[in-house]
């Protein structure tokens, strides 16, 4: 078998009968087995996932199979899955194993995906590097002493070395385009409210938005059609109509924002100035556009997912949720060494931070000055999409960076969120694909759309992939 066969390329095998659906769960399981060095799960659910198996085979043999039947993909673990632990990559939450399914992980198995386990990430999903992990950190299988991204880095890690056929993942700020485009692999961040966030455990309730990480543009958007829709569950879910991959080459116009482009690397711009020009050879126009607001997204961001990741972390306390300290003398020890012992330091250092900009005589300085920024950087984006369909900008400002180069410096690790943020405080859809190389290392673009335009730029990023072939590579993993 292939393992790194996209998931149309699955479905034809599975029908066609040259594999079988508890074959192709054995043949992951094997490779998850021996890729353990990279470290991409945190749980992995061999029984269940067989037995799983045995019952879309069933489904095939009797004719009853939807574009997901039998196909092996994994969950970040923020996503709650009865009966399997759910950690969020923290000791805090090291023993909570969910009663219940989060509503994306209902959804999947409804449509047929074979669960297989877990995958690894950033604390409560706070980080750029998937490096905060209680589990320890993820390699990257293009190069091991790098970084894969974060916090969706197992996700993504996963899929680029064939451990899975697709995952999901979630993106607060950028954590599921950023480590897509440093392992070389195809994230969706949809419009926020598309996808529920019902038992997604939170960081940013205004920002968090769950979302697939998978070969392909299209994979990406078999998985979205799955994932999304209204949930009465969640209040922030949209009513929406169901995306739909146009196959038709319409003309569109591409925007180019100066602001993403100014600063980068020169390498780097080369890498996507061969993107734009594959795009114009397509019938596309690139014209330039503004988003002046946008230096302001790093501060703003981080002032804002602070503050909420404050508000919501606070439940895990020791006594209604989380770790609990042994033997504390009073209730202020029980609060002070639960939570001390059970976050990890970037967790702490969001909390503190958040915690300082909601605070008497800082809130209308910080956090409200956060918001009304927030609102300009949206208009920005809202201006521009009366001009152009599309916003075509660099996803990170580097590729991957080796393991502790950043994690002593907080404020560079933030940078490599600059050209995502702004996306996410717009609530906009954002979709990251390959677009080449540089130094032996994948390079990804983002295409941004309109809020619930994720058909255009599902569509565009087909029509990319269908031209190139930097989709179709893969790690010269030693494990293959």
């Amino acid at each position: 078998m292939n393992p790194y066969a996209n998931m149309a390329q699955l479905r034809s095998g599975l029908d066609n009968g040259d594999f079988s659906a508890e074959e192709l769960v054995h043949f992951y399981l094997g490779r998850i087995n021996a890729a353990a060095d990279l470290n991409c799960f945190i749980t992995v659910d061999s029984d269940r996932a067989l037995a799983a198996a045995k019952s879309a085979d069933k489904a095939i043999a009797d004719k009853r199979t939807g574009p997901l039947t039998g196909i092996p993909i994994a969950h970040k673990d923020l996503f709650c899955t009865e009966g399997l632990l759910t950690s969020c990559a923290s000791r805090m939450l090291h023993n909570f194993v969910a009663p219940y399914d989060a509503t994306v992980v209902d959804r999947l198995r409804k449509a047929g995906a074979i669960t297989l386990g877990k995958t690894n990430m950033d604390e409560f999903a706070m980080g750029s590097s998937n490096e905060t992990s209680f589990y320890g950190p993820v390699k990257n299988p293009w190069n091991q002493a790098c970084v894969p991204g974060g916090s969706s880095g197992g996700s993504a890690a996963a899929v680029a070395a064939g451990l899975a056929a697709a995952c999901t993942g979630s993106d607060t700020g950028g954590s599921i385009r950023q480590p897509a485009s440093f392992c070389g692999v195809t994230g969706l961040k949809p419009t926020y409210g598309r996808v529920s966030r019902y038992g997604m455990i939170a960081f940013a309730s205004s920002l968090d938005q769950g979302g697939p990480i998978a070969c392909t543009a299209s994979d990406a958007g078999t998985l979205l059609n799955a994932m999304e829709g209204h949930d009465p569950n969640d209040s922030t879910s949209a009513i929406a109509e169901a995306t739909d991959i146009d196959s038709s080459r319409r003309p569109l116009k591409i925007g180019i924002p100066s602001q993403y482009w100014n600063d980068l690397d020169s390498s780097m711009a080369k890498v996507l100035e061969a993107a734009r020009h594959t795009l114009e050879s397509l019938g596309h126009d690139c014209v330039p556009v503004e988003l002046p607001h946008t230096e302001a997204a790093i501060a703003v961001y981080y002032v804002i997912a602070g503050a909420e990741a404050s508000t919501n972390l606070s439940r895990y306390d020791g006594v209604r949720y989380g770790h609990r300290t042994t033997s504390p003398e009073n209730l202020d020890d029980l609060y002070q060494f639960s939570r001390t012992e059970g976050f990890g330091s970037e967790v702490k250092r969001r909390i503190l931070t958040g915690t300082y900009a909601l605070s008497v005589g800082y809130y209308d300085a910080y956090y409200l000055k956060a918001q009304q920024i927030r609102r300009l950087i949206r208009q920005d984006f809202l201006d521009a999409f009366m001009e152009v369909d599309v916003l075509l900008t660099p996803v990170s400002p580097s590729t991957a960076f080796e393991r502790e180069a950043l994690i002593e410096d907080p404020v560079g690790m933030y940078q490599q969120d600059i050209y995502t943020t702004p996306a996410s405080l717009a609530g906009l859809p954002a979709l990251s694909l390959p677009c080449g190389m540089r130094e032996q290392m994948p390079v990804g673009m983002q295409l941004i759309g309109p809020h619930f335009g994720e058909s255009s730029i599902l569509s565009l990023g087909c029509q990319y992939q269908n031209e190139t072939d930097w989709h179709a590579l893969h790690p010269a993993y030693e494990h293959d």
